[in-house]
């Protein structure tokens, strides 16, 4: 603080104001020598720091750009795959079909010809008792013809005789007409 009391104020009242030759030469000096310890040692470092920092940037946009590119390559590469799945998956569906609908005729066939001969295995069951009944019928009827005759005859026929009567009864019977009333029933 004493140093401040010696300086001279200017009749302005500030020395800030007032221009003192040896003050200015000393700032002139100071700044030189500041301005030449910054351009020798500090400019140069910033410069270089400024430079790996614009080459990092470069760097960083370059990789970004590959990143992009290659980001891009495999998103068409997906797409592609993509595009193949779905035609896959829709052959593969058009395929099921087509064997649905094979499976369906062929089980449709099999059921039809599994009908057919359940329908013509009953034609063959309903023939063959027709066939029994008839021949049933026409034991029923030779026993009755005999005891009829035995009746009125009242006598004991031969076996000659019974095969004759039994002959004539049946050839009188009409067993074609009840052969053919069982095949239209069935």
């Amino acid at each position: 603080m004493v140093a401040l009391t010696k300086i001279p104020i200017a009749a302005s009242g500030s020395f800030l104001i007032t221009p003192n030759v040896g003050m200015t030469i000393w700032t002139l000096v100071v700044f030189a020598v500041s301005l030449f310890v910054l351009w020798k040692w500090v400019f140069p470092a910033i410069g270089n720091a400024l430079d790996k920092r614009a080459e990092t940037i470069s760097d960083s946009l370059d990789s970004a750009e590959q990143t992009r590119r290659d980001a891009e390559q495999m998103l068409a590469e997906y797409r592609e795959r993509l595009a193949e799945a779905r035609g896959q998956a829709d052959e593969i569906i058009s395929r099921a079909r087509r064997a649905a609908e094979v499976h369906e005729r062929e089980s449709q066939e099999e059921l039809r010809a599994a009908r057919e001969r359940q329908l013509e295995q009953t034609r063959q069951e309903i023939d063959a008792e027709t066939r029994r009944a008839i021949q049933e019928i026409r034991r029923e009827v030779a026993d009755l013809t005999v005891l009829a005759t035995e009746k009125v005859t009242r006598r004991t026929l031969t076996e000659a005789d019974q095969r004759r009567l039994i002959e004539e009864a049946l050839s009188e019977l009409d067993f074609s007409a009840l052969a053919s009333e069982g095949a239209e029933t069935a």
